[in-house]
């Protein structure tokens, strides 16, 4: 069967990556897959073995909440860090694609080399496994979607209270542009959302993102 025609169905390689961060917006996701770097980025990115677009995307909601903390490489600021174990429910976009393209994905966010495929097995068994200290060297499972695993990184331990950090203008830029491409909410309702976040929240008000992001869809266009 063609790359082109190839299905989900029938096959046990399949995970969905689950993005709650910038790669919300697929034309940011493409750069990880396709390789290359991203407007206005410090940062090329090699890509990954089988560059093919994702067999599907959901919008989806994971169990815990994103904060904003510790400073972020690619953009300055506070980067969005899942923490798993809080209550409440976080936004994202799963991508599902295959468990050598995942470990592809995981690699680059992990700055270690492509091309080696990580050990799903603790994670799928024990809904968690850590592979360094990095911010986001451990994985998280949150369920399973259409049989298929649902699988996202993050950091080993919740950020400490003096690690919350508020993220740059252009990383919102880009949640917000995320948010409306996977989820269709409208800025009001993405500016609240944001303005919430441990890390943002007392430090951005929602009237502000929303004047910062305007149009989510004039913002997915602007980064596409």
């Amino acid at each position: 069967m063609g790359r082109g025609k190839q299905t989900a169905a029938g096959r046990s390689d399949l995970v969905w990556y689950a993005a709650y961060g910038s790669n919300m917006h697929f034309d940011r996701l493409a750069y990880y897959l396709s390789g290359g770097r991203p407007p206005d980025a410090a940062r090329t990115y090699p890509g990954c073995r089988d560059s093919a677009r994702p067999l599907r995307t959901a919008p989806v909601f994971l169990p815990g909440q994103v904060v904003f903390a510790l400073e972020s490489h690619a953009w300055t600021g506070g980067l969005g860090l899942y923490a798993p174990d809080v209550g409440g429910w976080t936004p994202a976009r799963a991508y599902l694609m295959s468990a050598a393209q995942f470990s592809d994905v995981a690699a680059q966010e992990m700055y270690r080399e492509t091309g080696s495929h990580l050990d799903l097995g603790r994670v799928l068994a024990e809904g968690r496994a850590t592979f360094g200290p990095g911010r986001y060297e451990t994985l998280a499972c949150a369920g399973n979607l259409h049989e298929h695993p649902v699988l996202t990184f993050t950091c080993a331990k919740p950020p400490r209270a003096a690690e919350l950090n508020s993220p740059a203008p252009d990383y919102l830029r880009h949640l917000a542009s995320g948010l409306a491409e996977a989820h269709g909410w409208d800025a009001r309702r993405i500016a609240a959302h944001l303005a919430r976040r441990p890390g943002a929240a007392g430090r951005w008000r929602a009237a502000d993102i929303a004047d910062l992001i305007g149009s989510p869809a004039a913002v997915a266009r602007n980064h596409a």
